[in-house]
């Protein structure tokens, strides 16, 4: 994976982190327990209007194009959320997938849509020339696998195991040792508000985690 230079910057959790920030130099004797207060957001039930939402989303045959593309995601996000809002809470994108969570606005359950603009976006703004890429037999480009996974969020346990999840994942593939490392999620983000230490995460984590 590319390695990341230069400075760090404020990112707001609607944003995906770009590959801007220095490595830290993380001890890895001990895992530090949680040391602020989780920010979790109200939850409401499946498909409920202003739902918390957990989202795994795959590239069709795995394909390894949203890291060397996640400045072209990043648009894509954000031109999505300008015309439809919703709250990213926490995110890692890694090579083939991406793990996130989402509040939507009150009154709002259309997550369907959102990922199916999202997905189309990124596709229209990838390079036209991208090879390896397959197209469907309508001459789409075969970019992402035509569904996701969705849970929704149940209590603060669950919330907590979901990010925990997420900003594990990038050690769990074995990218890195430990999440401080991987600039491609919203890590920082959560040490910056005291949910987690740099040090979390570099020899294991305790506790339950969810499944892929």
């Amino acid at each position: 994976m590319p390695s990341h230079t230069g400075k760090r910057r404020d990112v707001g959790r609607d944003e995906i982190p770009p590959n801007t920030g220095k490595r830290s130099d993380v001890g890895r004797d001990e895992i530090p327990p949680h040391t602020g207060r989780w920010l979790v957001p109200n939850y409401r039930r499946c498909r409920v209007p202003g739902g918390c939402y957990f989202f795994t989303v795959i590239t069709a045959r795995r394909q390894p194009l949203l890291v060397e593309h996640v400045a072209l995601l990043r648009a894509a996000f954000r031109d999505i959320r300008s015309r439809h809002p919703f709250t990213v809470e926490a995110v890692v994108i890694l090579p083939d997938h991406l793990h996130c969570i989402w509040t939507l606005p009150e009154g709002d359950s259309e997550f369907p849509r959102r990922w199916r603009l999202i997905k189309a976006r990124f596709t229209e703004l990838l390079p036209s020339n991208l090879g390896g890429v397959r197209r469907r037999d309508r001459g789409e480009r075969a970019i992402w696998q035509p569904r996701f996974w969705e849970h929704v969020i149940r209590n603060e346990r669950d919330y907590r195991r979901h990010v925990d999840y997420i900003h594990y994942n990038p050690v769990k593939h074995g990218y890195v040792r430990s999440p401080a490392h991987w600039p491609y999620s919203s890590f920082e983000r959560f040490v910056r508000t005291g949910v987690y230490c740099w040090e979390w995460g570099g020899e294991g984590v305790d506790g339950d985690m969810v499944p892929e």
